[in-house]
């Protein structure tokens, strides 16, 4: 990590409040935007065409292509570049035991411990642990625990880790919206991530139950799972609850999912020993940096 790291992205600066474009885009196809978004950042293109786009959107949102797997010149398109891996070794993954980190490069949006069933979305607006996960079962689980919200801009690694090792044993897929997830919408759409698709990954850990939920927005054509081919998200599909029997052992830090273009990720922590770092709202951060730690 630099020594001078970025501020936040635009997306999370304080302006003006956009209840006008959140307004206008109640009757805008989000979810068909989407989908024809992610036909068209991926469709075989001119040569020439694609890399001066794949250039303009790399120079635009200053993306480190220092920590790319492969040179801007071989990726085939911009939806390949957006969802690129890094190179071994970009990120610095801190070993101690009973520890978490975070699951994405981006910038903390908030962190706090669930009280009376609700979770802060921005000043002055909440939502409840009952919304978000709609399994009244792991409600009651993560009930008194902890939270950290990870905001992912375009110039970000859009793939998710795991923020803890452990047992796979549950994911759940929740069809919903897909608003986008900027300073505007947070600020003005009532259960912003409750109301847009997301997938919930349950981990039995070291730290106790840990949910680590990929939320999908506007223009993320869909989410993949690493972890499991066939869980896909944006295609059409049901809600769907899947149970692994045996459960799936997963490393800290290993690759969970990606976003076909960007989003956010909200870790869930039940156990209520858990003890969250002195996270700052709007701060940097980078997987394998800690979020949370097991207390005595």
């Amino acid at each position: 990590m630099s020594a001078d790291p970025p501020p936040p992205p635009q997306e999370l600066r304080k302006g003006g409040s956009g209840k006008l474009a959140i307004a206008l885009l109640r009757f805008f196809p989000k979810k068909a935007w989407s989908r024809l978004l992610s036909v068209l950042v991926t469709a075989r293109l001119p040569r020439a065409f694609s890399l001066a786009v794949m250039r303009w959107f790399a120079a635009r949102y200053r993306l480190n292509m220092d920590e790319a797997a492969l040179p801007i010149e071989e990726y085939p398109n911009l939806g390949a570049l957006f969802t690129r891996a890094v190179k071994p070794g970009t990120h610095a993954i801190d070993a101690r035991e009973g520890v978490a980190v975070s699951p994405a490069d981006g910038h903390v949006l908030n962190s706090g411990k669930i009280a009376r069933g609700r979770l802060i979305q921005c000043k002055g607006r909440d939502f409840a642990l009952a919304d978000l996960l709609d399994d009244p079962e792991e409600v009651a689980r993560f009930e008194g625990g902890a939270w950290c919200t990870v905001y992912l801009s375009p110039r970000d690694y859009h793939r998710v880790h795991h923020p803890v090792e452990g047992d796979l044993v549950k994911a759940q897929y929740i069809t919903g919206a897909l608003w986008p997830v900027n300073a505007a919408a947070v600020q003005n759409v009532e259960r912003l991530f409750c109301v847009n698709e997301r997938v919930v990954t349950y981990v039995e850990s070291p730290l106790g139950p840990v949910a680590t939920i990929m939320v999908g927005a506007t223009s993320v054509g869909h989410m993949t799972m690493a972890y499991d081919d066939a869980l896909v998200t944006n295609k059409g599909r049901p809600r769907e609850l899947k149970r692994y029997a045996p459960p799936i052992a997963v490393a800290r830090a290993a690759e969970q999912g990606t976003f076909h273009l960007g989003s956010t990720a909200i870790v869930l922590f039940a156990n209520p020993r858990v003890a969250l770092a002195p996270l700052r709202d709007g701060q940097p951060i980078r997987i394998g940096e800690v979020i949370a730690t097991l207390a005595p």
